[in-house]
């Protein structure tokens, strides 16, 4: 088996491509080996002295690592739990009739012009954003649009979550572009 990695604009997080389907439909991030439990391969991940965050793509792995080491001693042990766990045979997901992670939207029903805002909205996150930032192994999902002071809430994920140039992408890239075809967004905002 050979396994792919590929650097991510955030330095603590390593884009990795096993070459088949990770989840083949949506994500999971897994913040702590606790919340790894739900993953036979996060937990492997976690038991690897170093990584902090572990996020599940379609087809791609992102480990985000621990500021006190580095990917060159830490890589080929995540490289070797990854081959393990694919060579294994193991599901990926502990349950897999489990449901992949939503889009983490806040429960707010929006009716009306702000209906219609939002469904634009999550339409050109999915088409133009979404596509991007997975290539850098990360996902930017939609959290919630606040009509009344135009403001556009997001959820980070993946290798996009704790990069230093996230504000920078949230701010100057996808800030500009909803403001361009959304004229009501003021701001655009990263939920924490």
């Amino acid at each position: 088996m050979f396994i792919q990695t590929e650097s991510t604009p955030n330095p603590r997080t390593l884009k990795f491509l096993p070459g088949r389907d990770v989840l083949g439909q949506g994500s999971r991030e897994f913040g702590d080996a606790d919340a790894a439990l739900a993953s036979p391969l996060a937990t492997a991940l976690f038991e690897v002295d170093g990584v902090e965050r572990v996020y599940l793509g379609s087809d791609f792995i992102t480990v985000t690592k621990a500021e006190a080491i580095e990917w060159p001693h830490l890589k080929p042990h995540v490289l070797a739990a990854i081959m393990d766990h694919f060579t294994s045979g193991r599901a990926v997901l502990r349950d897999a009739n489990a449901p992949a992670d939503a889009t983490d939207e806040a429960d707010i029903v929006y009716e009306g012009e702000a209906a219609d805002i939002v469904k634009e909205l999550k339409e050109i996150i999915d088409a133009r954003v979404r596509p991007a930032v997975a290539r850098d192994g990360g996902d930017i999902t939609f959290h919630s649009w606040d009509h009344e002071q135009g403001i556009v809430r997001l959820n980070m994920r993946g290798s996009c979550a704790g990069c230093p140039s996230s504000t920078l992408t949230l701010k100057q890239g996808i800030e500009n572009m909803l403001r361009h075809y959304v004229p009501e967004v003021l701001s655009v905002e990263q939920v924490v």
